[in-house]
């Protein structure tokens, strides 16, 4: 869906729908233990849909290796790589976009280290073989997605395990999540805090009632309205949880103040649209954004596309190989952009959009089906005018 959205400050209270990222976690967690509990305020977005499916998957009775759609979801394929093998003795993993595209080497140097088939091709990624008990050494610099799959399928076996970080963790707020969600279900890690994670086996999850929390990256956006001049309040925020995005409120303290900025992106690279947006506006201030490689290997290479669309709309934009460097300019001049069919790309430019001279159409809006399915309702609700074209 193409879209023209016509340049309006936006008004009103909004809260964030339910992290996406906090969903993945107490469902998976829910579903290993039996389903009994129950798990509320989940927002039914595709990645969440592709989770559940792979989950019914996995639990269903059968022989053989389950089919696994995992949709555009990196959250759904890299956690559930390690518990196909705890649970099914493997599974064939599909996807769409750029899914199948995006590295799985940490797992791989395990398979290979431990003689688990692997093959991918084809846009399908097969894996076969016995998941045991014992030390897994993983790099922790790559994606905190890949300790987060070892950490739910490890207690399923039946001794002790341990995974051993070979490099420092980013990403930590996301394995934070993940611990306080597997607590939530009684199963016990002890981490040391920097390297070592020791993980009894033959653990069990048990059934647990809980809700989600709204999502601290969606949360972004609107604080990143507001910080462009929108009277827009955001509201249920729980400024005390484990999703690492927290760190939100202490950059919005940090951006509403004069004066160059860096902002260090290595735990929170999905924070990197929503405060691009912001920069670009901040009149005659220059802000970094560092250590944000990652980036090219979401939905869409996030850096290239966050330079060259905001750049569309009149932005000074400057990328490095793992940076942004933004001048912030007074205001944008419209124009067209393309969404990369990145749900967050496509959230950017309609905030961005706000501070525009002119109407900005927007290629693939509803790519923000992906994870924030209501974006386009909540937008007109604040004010926001956009027509559907084409």
């Amino acid at each position: 869906m193409d879209i023209i959205i016509t340049p309006t400050r936006l008004s009103g209270v909004i809260t964030p729908p339910p992290s996406k990222s906090q969903a993945h976690r107490l469902l998976i967690a829910a579903c290993l233990a039996g389903g009994e509990g129950r798990v509320s305020n989940v927002a039914e977005s595709q990645d969440i849909a592709a989770t559940r499916a792979c989950m019914a998957a996995l639990k269903s009775p059968g022989e053989g290796l389950p089919a696994l759609p995992c949709g555009e979801s990196g959250s759904t394929l890299r956690f559930l790589i390690p518990m196909a093998l705890a649970l099914r003795g493997g599974g064939v993993f599909t996807g769409r976009g750029r899914l199948m595209e995006r590295p799985q080497e940490p797992y791989y140097e395990i398979f290979r280290e431990k003689d688990i088939f692997y093959e991918q091709g084809d846009g399908a990624l097969t894996v076969r073989g016995a998941l045991t008990p014992g030390v897994y050494a993983l790099a922790g610099n790559v994606s905190s997605q890949f300790v987060t799959g070892l950490l739910y399928a490890l207690p399923l076996l039946p001794g002790p395990s341990e995974i051993r970080l070979t490099t420092p963790l980013e990403s930590a707020g996301y394995v934070d999540m993940t611990l306080d969600a597997l607590a939530r279900f009684g199963v016990v890690v002890e981490y040391d805090g920097e390297r070592v994670f020791h993980i009894p086996g033959g653990q069990i999850y048990k059934p647990q009632d809980c809700a989600v929390e709204p999502d601290w990256s969606q949360a972004g956006f609107w604080y990143a309205a507001k910080g462009i001049g929108n009277a827009v309040e955001t509201i249920g925020m729980n400024l005390n949880s484990a999703q690492g995005d927290r760190v939100l409120e202490a950059w919005a303290a940090e951006l509403s103040r004069p004066g160059e900025v860096e902002l260090d992106l290595s735990g929170s690279p999905d924070l990197a649209p929503p405060i691009a947006a912001w920069c670009a506006l901040r009149d005659g201030q220059v802000t970094r954004l560092v250590n944000a490689a990652r980036l090219r290997i979401k939905e869409s290479d996030r850096l290239s596309a966050i330079a060259s669309e905001l750049t569309r709309l009149g932005g000074k934009i400057e990328e490095g190989a793992d940076s942004l460097t933004i001048r912030g300019v007074p205001t944008l001049r419209g124009g067209e952009v393309d969404s990369h069919n990145d749900h967050r790309i496509a959230m950017m430019a309609a905030i961005a959009a706000t501070r525009a001279d002119g109407p900005v159409k927007l290629r693939g809006a509803d790519s923000v089906r992906k994870s924030y399915p209501n974006f386009w309702e909540d937008y007109a609700v604040l004010g926001g005018i956009f027509t559907a074209i084409g």
